[in-house]
């Protein structure tokens, strides 16, 4: 593995059940570098949280093989010291411990790694701060907004300086703004601190807060692009969608109704969206 290189996958499969089948993950073969922030998208069941847990080994793959900063996850020793110092994990519902500050949750991961209190102490500080939690540190879980907890989550995420983020529809349970705020701090920290981030998300506007987005069908990769200008990514978004579909095959009866056909034949400017359109399908 190269040394800019943090994640590799090579034919990585996973496969459920002892009758019917089902290929969660289908041959997957990844690269993601140093600094990276990687969105990962697709309809349910395309496999994309079964490729996150892979990186995290919170599973084990059928076959294939994963590297995540240069060590093989198959000839781990120690699995759970390899999660604890390689990898920062945010889910979707936080899973913060209620009885504890968010200060003191921080400070979980930091327990059993070789430094003193104090320093753990400090470091959860420093992190709350990053955040933009300074003043509530000492606040429990169910006295902070959903937006608060998922940032609390993000620096428990961060205590053990891990090589890479992975977090899981980060913003799945929180309003829009709330939303966009965590995804700007996650963008502040992937700019800021070149931390490495993966993350799964149904939302196209999360998405292209990344640099690249993998879009997931039936277990395989299906698309693998660079966010370009916000009307590019209008553009593919279209170019993919129902509406987008029908225009690039001339179904002109059923786009009757939009105003984008008339006597069976799309209109001059359906026609040109349509030729438009086809760069991006």
């Amino acid at each position: 593995m190269h040394n800019d290189i943090i994640v590799e996958t090579h034919d990585l499969t996973k496969i459920y059940g002892d009758g019917a089948e089902v290929r969660a993950l289908d041959g997957v073969n990844l690269t993601i570098r140093r600094g990276e922030m990687v969105a990962v998208m697709g309809p349910s069941g395309s496999g994309k949280s079964t490729l996150l847990n892979m990186l995290g080994a919170l599973d084990r793959p059928t076959s294939g093989r994963v590297l995540v900063n240069g060590q093989d996850l198959a000839s781990l020793r120690d699995v759970d010291r390899f999660r604890a110092q390689t990898v920062g994990f945010v889910f979707q519902f936080y899973n913060l411990l209620p009885t504890l500050t968010a200060r003191e949750n921080v400070e979980v991961p930091m327990q059993g790694q070789p430094i003193s209190r104090s320093q753990r102490r400090q470091r959860a500080e420093e992190l709350l701060h990053l955040v933009g939690l300074g003043e509530r540190m000492h606040h429990l879980p169910a006295q902070l907004s959903g937006g608060e907890q998922q940032r609390v989550a993000i620096a428990r995420a961060l205590a053990n300086e891990p090589a890479i983020l992975l977090a899981d529809e980060p913003t799945g349970n929180l309003d829009t703004q709330s939303g966009m705020e965590v995804m700007g701090l996650l963008q502040e920290i992937n700019r800021q601190r070149g931390m490495t981030i993966l993350l799964v998300t149904h939302d196209p506007r999360v998405a292209r807060t990344a640099q690249r987005i993998l879009s997931m069908r039936d277990g395989r990769i299906v698309d693998d692009h660079t966010v370009g200008d916000p009307l590019s990514e209008d553009l593919r978004e279209l170019a993919r969608s129902l509406l987008g579909r029908l225009l690039q095959e001339g179904k002109a009866e059923p786009l009757a109704a939009v105003g984008l056909s008339d006597n069976g034949r799309l209109t001059p400017a359906a026609q040109t969206l349509a030729e438009l359109l086809a760069a991006w399908g």
